[in-house]
């Protein structure tokens, strides 16, 4: 079965209903040796392609994951990137934002974090956290001291889903490529995933006590995320939604799209000056004596 990223881009300026939305498709593979063969085979483009991109040192990359607990995040980029130079590639993970950070604006601690010329940034979480959590959770909103005046609930998000846009529409306009993921993952299976934490001693680390408080909050999450894939996919950063609740199938669909974003660059490598070149024949005739 072929992948087909269009399949699960989010149109700019359509409505999103996630319940319309799958959480598990037929898988792309038909076994687990031949998900391993397909994997192995993205990872091998990935890591070519990677080189071409640091070569030609003419783009960044920036890749966003944004999803529910336990869908399959922190999976999907170790295996997904296991064959990429690690002096290329920097991942980087944004939890409760620090007593210095909330001092800024609430884009300013990701910024600092863009991927330069030549590199993959990778975003675990990331300023999409500032309309969704803040969404759930006002107090969250409340804390970081902006005026009353800019706190109005009917323009706030409105408002942040503007400058997040604008912001990514200024990164495309300057060489980064931004590809956002959405893991899709069902209420069931993350009950699923939780439980195996629990029962799995080697998992335990995994789960927290807030994981569970937070799942209370699951049908106003899937409303700001809704809200937040509707109003900032756009034609050139959109959103995929990918059905996370079969971890293999998602992590080849994630591979595949990054894979179709590095081929849309048309990258190839610097050509070499006709005085260049007789500059390094001239070290080889050198190093031939």
């Amino acid at each position: 079965m072929k992948i087909h990223p269009k399949e699960f881009r989010v149109a700019e300026g359509d409505k999103v209903d996630l319940g319309k939305w799958p959480t598990k498709i037929d898988p792309v593979y038909k076994s687990k040796h031949q998900y391993k063969k397909m994997l192995e085979a993205h990872i091998a483009q990935l890591s070519a392609q990677q080189q071409l991109h640091y070569a030609s040192n003419r783009y960044a990359i920036l890749l966003i994951f944004q999803a529910m607990d336990a869908a399959g995040k922190d999976g999907a980029i170790s295996h997904v990137m296991s064959g990429i130079n690690p002096q290329g590639c920097q991942v980087f993970s944004f939890k409760h934002p620090s007593a210095t950070e909330l001092l800024h604006d609430f884009l300013w601690r990701t910024t600092r974090d863009l991927p330069e010329r030549g590199r993959i940034g990778i975003f675990n979480r990331s300023y999409y956290e500032e309309v969704l959590i803040a969404r759930v959770h006002p107090e969250i909103l409340r804390s970081e001291g902006l005026p009353d005046a800019l706190l109005i609930e009917k323009s706030v998000w409105h408002d942040r889903y503007r400058s997040i846009v604008d912001l990514e529409r200024h990164l495309h306009g300057n060489g980064t490529r931004v590809v956002k993921f959405f893991l899709h993952l069902s209420k069931e299976e993350q009950r699923k995933r939780f439980l195996e934490r629990i029962d799995d001693p080697q998992k335990n680390w995994k789960f927290s006590v807030d994981d569970i408080k937070e799942r209370k909050y699951w049908e106003q999450y899937m409303t700001a995320f809704e809200q937040c894939l509707g109003a900032t996919s756009t034609g050139d950063v959109p959103w995929y939604v990918v059905p996370a609740d079969d971890k293999e199938n998602a992590r080849l669909i994630v591979s595949q799209i990054v894979l179709d974003t590095f081929e849309s660059l048309k990258m190839s490598y610097p050509k070499t000056t006709d005085a260049r070149r007789k500059e390094l024949l001239a070290i080889r005739k050198g190093l031939a004596k």
